[in-house]
């Protein structure tokens, strides 16, 4: 089954890896951004989904028979949050309404379904992980539950199905991206070995210690393209992650080996990438400088607030896929593999040495 397919956050690090899945197995593509990127098989589509007007107008002529969403807006504050990101995905379905072709949407939200918001990230009392989707929403504002309603709401308005994708932190290659933990790693491992600093592990014991999981940006766009065209995972909301499970205190010496460094041993210490990192543009410019790199500004590739965040956890987080599994889809993916294939793209793109 094929079908014609509007991403919407093309730009960022799931959208540009779910158009290029969508585009390889023959689909026709639209791509939404604030400012599109050229993309192999993609028709860019420049609008902003604060503004009706504007989506009105872009949207015009467009008869998507499916839409991924994969996009949201940072703010200040949870309640701000939830108003701009809910009113967000309801401008674009309302906006694509008149054509009445969509079939599908598939809403890519995130684990802080379980963990609750930024404001509240793996504080206070969380369900029992393995997280499972039947353990359902936590009494907290979140903006992941309006964007859900806002789809769910169209969806009974306007007949389509959804599905609702959960991955785990990212894998994938999207430079400018406000949650890219391994660009930010990468950027990391390359200033301590061009400066002798040593490799230390930012986060908390617990990350250093105990089980998590991840998510490659390829393999959440197979299960985006599953999702979209399996009539068994309609109207349903899905974990989504590589299918293994590892330990930071393994995975940290495979990176540092990756890129010929000997990892510092751990002492307990938190030390947030934040705060090491504060003062390395200018050392990264130098460095790209010297090696011909792509993209000298720091800031543009390296996200240490949402890194910290993740490996400063006092929680493990592991995630359960057996929903998946049952409906058939199989798909696996080696997280340090990830890790390996992203580091190779950013070498081949000149945005590491």
């Amino acid at each position: 089954m094929t079908g014609s397919v509007l991403i919407v956050g093309a730009s960022g690090i799931v959208g540009s890896a779910a158009a290029e899945r969508f585009s390889a197995e023959g689909w026709a593509v639209a791509g939404l951004a604030r400012k599109p990127v050229a993309q192999d098989g993609v028709v860019p589509v420049a609008a902003d989904l604060q503004d009706p007007a504007s989506l009105r107008r872009a949207l015009a002529g467009l008869k998507p028979s499916h839409v991924v969403l994969a996009t949201w807006m940072r703010r200040d504050t949870e309640a701000e949050m939830i108003r701009v990101n809910g009113a967000m995905v309801e401008n674009l379905l309302d906006a694509l309404r008149p054509a009445a072709s969509l079939r599908h949407v598939a809403l890519v939200t995130g684990l802080k379904h379980y963990l609750g918001p930024f404001e509240a990230y793996g504080k206070g009392s969380v369900p029992q992980t393995p997280f499972r989707e039947d353990q359902g929403r936590l009494d907290v504002e979140n903006f992941y539950y309006a964007q859900e309603d806002a789809v769910f709401s169209a969806a009974a308005r306007d007949g389509f199905r959804w599905s609702v994708h959960r991955p785990h932190t990212i894998i994938g290659k999207a430079v400018g991206n406000a949650m890219n933990m391994g660009t930010t790693l990468a950027a990391y491992a390359t200033l301590c070995r061009e400066t002798g600093r040593p490799f230390r592990f930012p986060g908390s014991g617990m990350q250093w210690s105990g089980l998590t999981d991840m998510t490659d940006a390829r393999l959440l766009a197979r299960h985006l393209l599953w999702a979209s065209t399996s009539a068994d995972a309609a109207n349903q909301d899905f974990n989504v992650v590589d299918g293994d499970v590892f330990r930071w205190s393994w995975m940290w010496g495979r990176i540092a080996a990756w890129f010929g460094l000997t990892p510092e041993p751990f002492d307990g210490t938190v030390r947030p990438l934040e705060a090491q990192m504060a003062e390395d543009g200018p050392v990264w410019a130098e460095i790209a400088s010297r090696h011909g790199l792509a993209e000298p500004d720091l800031a543009k590739l390296a996200s240490p607030w949402h890194t910290d965040a993740d490996l400063g956890r006092p929680i493990e987080v592991v995630t359960d896929m057996s929903k998946s599994r049952r409906l058939g889809f199989l798909a696996y993916q080696p997280t340090d593999d990830a890790f390996f294939d992203l580091f190779t793209r950013l070498r081949a793109d000149r945005l590491i040495p």
